[in-house]
């Protein structure tokens, strides 16, 4: 996940991408999570300079530590501008405008023992709260039928949830159609 600006958030992850590679061609193995996310600090701090113009990239970083014990093998790492990094152990957080009203939402709706099925409603739900509250985040719209990017990330690695899944997952929880449902009706209290 990101938040700032867009355009050198994208450059960044494909500069990312490349030394992740370009690492493991050399070492022959890939680089722990921990080197993963030091990389990742060490990036977001060399943009220090472009962030005191105003154009901030912070990252939200997940991860599947497969040398860790499974209790502790998830992993969400967040940063701030300075390339500061930091390790997040409630198993929920968010970033953008928006997050305060997002990791509000997940407070109440997080579980250790939820079920995927429950877990993607929680995060679909949280980003609909987000929205509500805030006008640069971009929540499930029934309307135009855009919806967010849904990812599940575990032992069996990443996989992004289609798009026709991920929008009968926001469909059922605003309670209507896509594109002609009620989008004022928001999920049910």
């Amino acid at each position: 996940g990101i938040a700032g600006a867009a355009g050198i958030a994208v450059q960044m992850v494909r500069l990312y991408t490349v030394e992740l590679e370009h690492y493991e061609k050399m070492e022959g193995v890939p680089l722990s999570l921990d080197g993963k996310t030091n990389k990742l600090a060490s990036m977001v701090a060399s943009n220090l300079g472009a962030a005191l113009q105003g154009f901030v990239v912070v990252p939200l970083f997940v991860g599947y530590d497969t040398d860790a014990e499974p209790s502790k093998a998830g992993r969400i790492v967040t940063y701030d501008a300075t390339g500061g990094r930091y390790d997040e152990w409630q198993g929920y957080h968010s970033v953008g405008s928006g997050s305060v009203f997002a990791k509000s939402s997940l407070k109440k709706l997080h579980s250790v023992d939820a079920d995927l099925a429950t877990t993607i409603r929680n995060a679909v739900e949280s980003l609909y709260d987000a929205a509500d509250d805030d006008t640069a985040t971009g929540g499930p719209d029934l309307t135009r039928g855009i919806y967010p990017v849904v990812a599940v990330i575990d032992d069996a690695g990443y996989r992004a949830l289609d798009d026709e899944d991920v929008a009968r997952r926001a469909q059922e929880l605003l309670g209507g159609p896509a594109r002609g449902g009620n989008e004022t009706q928001g999920p049910p209290t």
